[in-house]
C-alpha cells in the first residue's frame, strides 16, 4: 500500500495551471463541485430538522437498489419460485444497510469517497484492475437502465425498440440540465420519482391479493432457496439468487454514498459534529433503503401472486406489460391502466438510476485513476459503451425482446460476481483504527461484514462453477 499523503503531494504537484486537454489531472475533493454545498441546522437544533436536511443522499443510493434489473430478477423470481426468494430479498437489504452504513461513514470521517480511498492506498496495477472491475459493475448498471429505458418508451408509445434505444442517449442532456438546478433539487426530483415507484406497487401489491401468511413465513431463510433443482440455465435457483443479490446490493452504490455523504457541511475540527453526521446519516441511508426494500418485495410479491404458474409465458418486462391487460394470467384486475402504471413505474426507476449512474461513473474515473473529464463526455462514453451490446442484441435478434430481457438477468448476476472486489476495500478501510481512528467499525459491524463477504463469495463461486458444469 502507498502512503496517501506523499501520493497527494505528487498529484498536486503535478497538477497543471492551465488545462489544454479535456482530461486533468486532479487531488481535489470527490465531486467537487457539489462537495460541502449543503448547508444544515447547527447540533442544538431539534432532531427532525437536522434529519431533514441530511435526507437526500440515501435516495440518491435508493435508487440503484430499485433499478429495471431489480424488476427483472425479483417479478420473475416470484413467477418462478412464488414467495420462496422472499428471503434473499430481506437478507440482501440487511447487508445492504450494513454497507451503505460503512460507505457513508468512510466519506463523513476520511472526506474521501472509496474510489480515492482504494487508489490513494494501492500500487498502479491494483488501482487499474480495481478501475476495470468497478467499470464492468457500472457498464451492467447501465445496461439494464438502457434497456429498461427503452422497452419503457417502446410500451408506452408503440415505438420500435431500435429507435427507443437510440432515445436512451439523450438522457445525457436531461441530467446535465438537472445538474444545473443544484444537487438539493436533484436529491427532491429523484424522491418524489421514488414515491411515484413506491405508490403504483402499492396499488399493484394491494390489487393483487397476496397471501399475506405465505409473505411473512417466507422472509424465514429456508435450505432450498438455493436448491438447484427445478429449472436450470438462467432461471435456476442459485442464478436467480445472485441475480437479486447482484441487483439489490449494487456495488456502484458503495462509491456513490462515499462521495455524496459529503456534500453537507460539518465541522470536521469537531469530533462530535463529525458523530452526529455519521448517524444521521445512518438514518436517512437505512429510511430509504426500507422504502427500497419494501419495492422489491412488492416487485416478487406481484410477480408470485398475480404470475405464479405462468413463468414460462413471462420472460421479460412486454410480457408483464401484456400480462397485466390479460384477464387470462391477472384475473379480474387487468386493465390498460395497471399497463400503463407499470411501463411509467419502469420509465422512472430507469430515469432515476441514469442520474446515479453518472455521478459514479466520474468518482471511479477520479478517484482510481486521479483524472476526470467533463461530465457531458464522460456520459456519453458510458451510455455508449452501455448501448453498443444493447443495440447489437437488438439490432442482430430484429428487435426481440426477450433477448434483452436475458441480457439484463445476466448483468446483474455480472454485478453479484464485482460485488466482493469493492466490498473488501470498504470492509478493511472502515475496520481499520489507523484510518478511521475512534470511527472505526466496532468488532460486530467489522465480522458482520466480512462473514458477509465470504458468504457472497462462496454463492458467486458456485454460481461461476455451476455455469461450466463444475457443480
Amino acid at each position: 500500500m502507498d502512503n496517501s499523503t506523499s501520493r497527494e503531494e505528487k498529484y498536486q504537484e503535478h497538477k497543471p495551471h492551465k488545462h489544454h486537454s479535456l482530461i486533468e489531472h486532479t487531488g481535489e475533493k470527490s465531486l467537487q463541485e457539489v462537495n460541502g454545498t449543503v448547508s444544515v441546522p447547527p447540533m442544538g437544533a431539534p432532531f427532525w430538522k437536522r434529519l431533514l436536511a441530511f435526507s437526500g443522499p440515501g435516495a440518491l443510493v435508493a435508487v440503484g437498489y430499485m433499478d429495471p434489473g431489480n424488476w427483472v430478477t425479483s417479478i420473475m423470481g416470484g413467477a418462478a419460485y412464488h414467495y420462496l426468494l422472499l428471503s434473499v430479498i430481506l437478507i440482501s437489504s440487511l447487508i445492504a444497510m450494513l454497507l451503505q452504513y460503512m460507505a457513508g461513514k468512510l466519506g463523513i470521517v476520511k472526506q474521501e469517497d472509496l474510489a480515492q480511498a482504494t487508489g490513494n492506498r494501492t500500487n498502479k496495477a491494483g488501482r487499474i484492475f480495481l478501475w476495470l472491475i468497478t467499470e464492468i459493475a457500472l457498464v451492467c448498471t447501465d445496461i439494464a437502465e438502457v434497456v429498461g429505458g427503452a422497452i419503457a418508451l417502446s410500451l408506452l408509445f408503440g415505438w420500435p425498440l431500435l429507435v427507443t434505444v437510440f432515445l436512451t442517449a439523450f438522457d445525457v442532456i436531461i441530467l446535465l440540465l438537472l445538474m444545473k438546478f443544484g444537487f438539493r433539487k436533484i436529491e427532491a426530483i429523484v424522491a418524489t420519482l421514488i414515491l411515484t415507484i413506491l405508490v403504483v406497487f402499492v396499488y399493484l401489491t394491494a390489487l393483487s391479493r397476496p397471501d399475506w401468511m405465505a409473505i411473512l413465513g417466507n422472509y424465514v431463510p429456508r435450505p432450498k432457496t438455493l436448491d438447484g433443482q427445478g429449472l436450470h440455465g438462467l432461471d435456476s435457483p442459485i442464478v436467480m439468487t445472485a441475480g437479486i443479490i447482484g441487483a439489490t446490493v449494487m456495488p456502484h452504490n458503495l462509491y456513490l454514498h462515499s462521495s455524496i455523504s459529503q456534500t453537507r457541511k460539518v465541522d470536521h475540527s469537531n469530533p462530535a459534529a463529525v458523530k452526529d453526521a455519521v448517524r444521521l446519516m445512518a438514518w436517512d441511508s437505512n429510511i430509504q433503503l426500507t422504502l427500497a426494500f419494501f419495492i422489491n418485495s412488492m416487485l416478487l410479491i406481484v410477480g408470485a401472486a398475480l404470475f405464479f404458474g405462468h413463468a414460462g409465458e413471462l420472460q421479460g418486462f412486454h410480457e408483464l406489460y401484456d400480462a397485466l391487460n390479460n384477464r387470462n394470467i391477472a384475473g379480474a384486475i387487468a386493465s390498460p391502466f395497471l399497463s400503463t402504471l407499470f411501463a411509467l413505474a419502469l420509465l422512472a426507476s430507469g430515469q432515476n438510476s441514469t442520474i446515479t449512474g453518472t455521478l459514479t461513473g466520474e468518482i471511479i474515473m477520479e478517484g482510481f485513476l486521479h483524472f476526470k473529464i467533463p461530465m457531458w463526455l464522460r456520459r456519453v462514453i458510458t451510455r455508449g459503451i452501455a448501448i453498443a451490446p444493447v443495440l447489437a442484441v437488438t439490432i442482430y435478434y430484429g428487435g426481440n425482446e426477450a433477448h434483452l430481457d436475458q441480457l439484463i438477468q445476466s448483468t446483474q448476476v455480472a454485478l453479484s460476481v464485482v460485488l466482493p472486489f469493492s466490498m473488501a476495500p470498504l470492509i478493511y478501510f472502515t475496520s481499520s483504527k489507523k484510518i478511521m481512528g475512534e470511527f472505526a467499525n466496532s468488532a460486530w459491524v467489522k465480522w458482520t461484514g466480512w462473514i458477509c463477504f465470504v458468504g457472497l463469495t462462496i454463492i458467486n463461486i458456485y454460481l461461476v462453477g455451476s455455469q461450466f458444469g463444475l457443480f
